[in-house]
């Protein structure tokens, strides 16, 4: 198991960052680590690459305890800060040549790890020159430098434009094949297009793991309504299959049904029965933003 995380809580002060987290990984596995802003998902990070310590619990990395040996831990992972913190005023080479030295790493990886990012052409520009997208690639090029078992990614793509977003998701599901990958992202489509597996986190709290197959697999459907005008929470309770409900503007309500049938004509029904028209019917799939929405809302 490359990643294995018990009951881990940090506090600061007064406030629980995190609150008895646990999960594991296998290698080969790309995890889409997600949550709103403040979560914890930074210090959950900053724990398995051994930053900073919790409070409570136990972090294991490539059965490496990370609380009593942190720098071997380190070995092993590759870690992207959401900031990336690069010596600005050194050339993109010779940056790498320097993480290199730490690690001591053949300077030949140095020349794949340019290629595999896409970093050819700049590597001979200061990274003050780049733009932020490029300085981005430095980051992750400086991450897989020493061909690490564990990735740890917070935020990889910010800055990337689009073409560059695909280059680097098409590396991340390659590294991902031999490597297990933990990456943080507020963006749902880039966590559908490489994750085979989401872990949703709230003010310090698991509240989904899931792999995202069993995500689609699922029978749920949420449907948005408008009617002529507002009704009240204990109409939309006797509507059949709902699991949850949620009043958006006064007369508008998204509405979470779990059935195989389309729901679409039990609400028509429901109007009629109760002398209300219909402004505005939507159904949406079940995807992963529908569901980040109802967890952490």
């Amino acid at each position: 198991m490359s990643i294995r995380v018990t009951s881990v809580s940090k506090v600061y002060n007064t406030q629980k960052a995190l609150n008895k987290v646990s999960f594991s990984a296998d290698k080969g596995q790309i995890i889409g680590f997600l949550g709103p802003n403040g979560a914890g998902k930074s210090t959950m990070m900053k724990i398995l690459t051994g930053f900073i310590k919790p409070n409570f619990g136990e972090v294991f990395v490539d059965e490496i305890a990370v609380l009593k040996n942190p720098i071997e831990a380190q070995k092993v992972i590759g870690y992207l800060p959401e900031h990336n913190p690069l010596y600005k005023d050194m050339y993109v080479r010779e940056y790498l040549q320097f993480q290199a030295s730490i690690f001591k790493v053949d300077k030949i990886q140095i020349e794949t790890c340019l290629e595999k990012v896409g970093l050819k052409t700049e590597a001979h520009k200061k990274i003050n020159q780049l733009s932020k997208g490029y300085q981005q690639r430095v980051g992750l090029a400086a991450a897989i430098l020493h061909n690490p078992s564990v990735l740890i990614l917070d935020e990889p793509t910010t800055g990337l434009d689009p073409n560059q977003l695909v280059e680097i998701r098409e590396l991340i599901k390659e590294l991902g094949k031999n490597k297990t990958v933990l990456f943080s992202t507020h963006i749902m489509q880039e966590v559908e297009a490489v994750c085979q597996r989401v872990i949703i986190i709230k003010k310090g709290e698991i509240l989904v793991d899931k792999k995202l197959t069993e995500l689609k697999e699922n029978n749920q459907q949420i449907i948005e309504v408008t009617f002529d005008y507002k009704i009240e929470e204990q109409f939309i309770k006797r509507l059949p299959n709902i699991i949850s409900y949620k009043n958006n503007y006064d007369t508008t309500w998204y509405i979470t049904f779990e059935s195989e049938e389309d729901m679409r004509p039990k609400i028509f029904d429901f109007a009629q029965e109760n002398g209300l028209k219909i402004l505005g019917l939507n159904t949406q799939n079940k995807n992963l933003e529908t569901l980040f929405r109802e967890v952490t809302n």
